[in-house]
């Protein structure tokens, strides 16, 4: 017969519960501490395609997965065939030969991010033969151009933090799958029709750059524009008009001036937030009614217009800005006009 008894003491009734014993008389755990215990409850390393090499970490939790982040490498380690996430930044790797990926067929992410590659240290064929990898992370390193025959497979490119002077259509062309592309901070000029190519490219981060105008074409599907930090010095007519689903531009620090700016070029309605700041604009441009987010300090505007807001005024139209900045220009709160409050009801605060 098996007798319970009820314990007083909450902890003493806890270890009871959890001894190997039973009222049967068989030890319910038994599979956790015997030789079959041990065959279930070990996880044995994944040597498919290879063993994993000496310099880098490949959890049995998680074989198709290589960890050799800032292990000191000088150069690429062998990688299993099973591969499919290989991590290899903060090291110090100068090259990738044709053959170093060659086993890697499977591979959807490769980070070889902070580490010391230069161009003609890529191999031609190096590349090649990922036929499934969508994200590609080559930033922080020394890069002069792009490596040749990447993945057409790609879905997020970051190449940031180069060398790279130019973009050419070959770079980036068939690349139909790109909807991030990180090419900030880098010494380029010249993009020439290279970035319409990517049709599905929802987010094109080009600031920092030696950019004097801004590039001839881009995708129509584009979200978000970052072209911060170049040379510019005057926009397109219709630059805006081209695109369906643009929310997010943001050009400061740049050489934007009045003249440069066509007439209701960010009257808009698919705008959301537009940083004009650290410019030379000297009149705030009109913008549309739907905008949210406007930003314009730092430049060298005189006076506040408030039709570049609201052309008119009523119980239904007014603008939804949330945020305006216009502070480090030469006007103060005393030129807010005293009926901004109407247009700009749902402002929260303008800075001047």
């Amino acid at each position: 017969m098996c007798v319970t008894v009820t314990m007083r003491v909450g902890l003493v009734f806890l270890w009871s519960a959890l001894l190997p014993l039973s009222c049967s008389g068989q030890d319910p755990f038994a599979w956790l501490h015997g030789p079959q215990g041990l065959r279930y409850g070990s996880l044995k390393a994944d040597t498919t395609g290879g063993a994993c090499p000496d310099e880098c970490d490949c959890p049995p939790s998680f074989p198709v997965a290589m960890y050799c982040d800032g292990r000191g490498l000088t150069a690429m380690p062998s990688i299993p065939s099973r591969m499919k996430y290989v991590y290899l930044q903060n090291n110090a790797i100068k090259a990738v030969s044709d053959s170093a990926l060659v086993n890697a067929t499977n591979l959807v992410w490769l980070m070889i991010h902070y580490n010391q590659l230069t161009s003609d240290a890529i191999g031609e064929k190096a590349f090649l033969h990922l036929k499934g990898l969508e994200r590609l992370y080559l930033q922080h390193n020394n890069l002069t151009a792009f490596p040749p025959n990447l993945p057409r497979t790609l879905r997020d490119l970051r190449i940031n933090h180069n060398k790279i002077e130019k973009v050419t259509l070959a770079d980036l062309e068939g690349m139909d799958n790109l909807t991030i592309l990180y090419l900030h901070d880098n010494a380029v000029t010249d993009t020439g029709t290279s970035l319409k190519a990517l049709k599905s490219l929802t987010l094109l981060e080009i600031s920092g750059n030696k950019l004097t105008k801004v590039p001839e074409a881009f995708p129509e599907h584009l979200h978000q524009l970052y072209m911060e930090s170049n040379s510019i010095d005057s926009l397109p007519e219709g630059f805006l008009g081209q695109f369906t689903q643009l929310q997010y531009v943001r050009m400061a620090h740049n050489q934007l001036t009045d003249k440069g700016i066509p007439a209701n070029i960010f009257n808009v309605t698919g705008l959301v937030e537009l940083d004009l700041s650290f410019n030379k604009l000297e009149r705030i441009p009109p913008v549309s009614t739907k905008l949210q987010h406007l930003y314009l300090q730092a430049n060298q505007i005189k006076e506040f217009t408030l039709g570049s807001f609201c052309s008119a005024v009523d119980v239904t139209n007014f603008s939804e800005l949330l945020t305006l900045r216009l502070d480090g220009n030469q006007i103060g709160p005393q030129d807010i006009p005293t009926d901004s409050s109407l247009c700009l009801r749902l402002t929260s605060s303008i800075e001047v």
